[in-house]
């Protein structure tokens, strides 16, 4: 059932982090750490938006009776927990620190370019199209002088976190400056401030940041989006190959890098997982923003460069914190929430939406929560219901912004071993 809620909107701005990147590295989905010789420490002071308590480095948490304590095993430099049907932010680890998105920020990309192309419309790629993909990146194979849809390209995009795929969806937009600056703006109607586009596949660049807040409302905001909800949730699929002249052409398979859905590389796939990116690069370390369903609950959680060591720790940090919030739902006061789009604006404030939020302080865990809770069957998960925010896409008179509507998952959903 859908309920009415006004957000008064104007936010201070974002802190300006300095952020110095060293070089280029490549944006795919393999596991990356960042060099910890030096490990940075977050800001005294970050932005507010969504929160008081969201600007203050550390763990937020306020835990309530019968709460769980968060999970001990939890190294990245910053995280979020967040109802993705209220935008309670359950709690958060230095959730404003901008950092390096690595192809995590293909979701502001999909986000911004999927209403604008056509996935039906066919496209012949040029050399000219595949100019400027970085070195070593992350690749679904797309070759010159072949055709593609926009949507096979977009299946790249998603499963693979094909550069090349997003290099030659940019070309259709106007080229990757037109896509870059599209984005920006789409980044700031959304209010995620903290975020600043250099490369629109979220290949290193100097002063190309984001956050784990900023991340998790551009989630939010692509899973208003059937085609996004679905291409996020696809494990597997079928990419063109080369095509010989009288015969049919060749097709290969490929997989989602999101391991908590396909469980590669030893990791339990998540139960209830539907989506929705991760990346890794040099100066990001690996990067993650996932969406999981239980019992009618439905939460968002973003892990940035955890330094633990240990082998897939941003999907099994991320795991954690799902197993933590889907115990916590209803025992935690929120240290905060995500905001709506700018298009909900009621009209002028001196404040930050959110800022008046506050009761909390830093959380100490003393248990961790078990990790990738029951495994996947036989595309489990199927049928479910998404529960987001309506975002941009519905706004009714007088700035009122709904909330707690409804999208069904696609049946595109599928875990290991589906049903043929």
């Amino acid at each position: 059932m859908s309920a009415l809620k006004k957000t008064a909107l104007t936010v201070t701005a974002a802190a300006l982090v300095p952020l110095l990147v060293a070089g280029p590295a490549a944006a795919d989905g393999n596991d990356g750490k960042a060099d910890d010789k030096q490990q940075p420490k977050p800001p005294v002071s970050m932005s507010t938006v969504g929160g008081a308590l969201l600007g203050k480095p550390g763990t937020q948490v306020n835990l309530g009776p019968g709460a769980p304590v968060l999970p001990k095993e939890l190294s990245g430099r910053s995280w979020i927990v967040a109802d993705a049907e209220s935008g309670d932010v359950l709690a958060s680890h230095n959730a404003h620190w901008r950092l390096p998105p690595a192809s995590t920020l293909k979701m502001l990309f999909a986000d911004t370019l999927l209403p604008r192309l056509s996935k039906d419309t066919v496209h012949k790629v040029t050399p000219d199209d595949l100019k400027g993909v970085g070195e070593g990146s992350s690749l679904v194979g797309v070759k010159e002088e072949h055709t593609y849809s926009v949507h096979d390209l977009w299946l790249g995009v998603f499963l693979r976190s094909g550069n090349d795929a997003v290099h030659v969806l940019s070309a259709m937009n106007g080229g990757v400056e037109k896509s870059v600056k599209d984005m920006q703006q789409h980044a700031e109607e959304l209010q995620a401030l903290d975020t600043r586009v250099v490369s629109p596949d979220g290949y290193d660049a100097e002063g190309q940041v984001s956050s784990a807040y900023d991340l998790t409302l551009i989630a939010r905001s692509g899973l208003q989006k059937k085609d996004f909800r679905e291409y996020c949730s696809t494990a597997t699929a079928k990419f063109p190959g080369k095509q010989e002249k009288g015969k049919e052409r060749e097709t290969f398979e490929i997989q989602n890098t999101n391991r908590l859905m396909t469980g590669a590389y030893g990791v339990t796939p998540y139960k209830g997982i539907a989506g929705v990116k991760n990346g890794s690069t040099t100066h990001a370390g690996s990067t993650f923003t996932g969406v999981a369903e239980r019992n009618g609950k439905v939460l968002l959680v973003t892990v940035m460069n955890p330094d633990s060591g240990e082998g897939s720790a941003v999907y099994k940090e991320a795991a954690r914190l799902f197993d933590w919030g889907f115990t916590a739902a209803g025992k935690v006061t929120p240290v905060g929430e995500l905001v709506p789009p700018k298009s909900a604006d009621t009209g002028p404030s001196t404040e930050p939406v959110g800022a008046g939020r506050d009761g909390g302080g830093d959380g100490q865990a003393s248990a961790p929560a078990q990790a990738g809770a029951a495994g996947a069957g036989e595309s489990s998960g199927i049928g479910i219901a998404l529960a987001v925010t309506g975002g941009a896409l519905v706004t009714v008179a007088a700035g009122v912004f709904l909330v707690n509507r409804r999208w069904p998952l696609p049946d595109l959903v599928r875990r290991r071993n589906p049903r043929p």
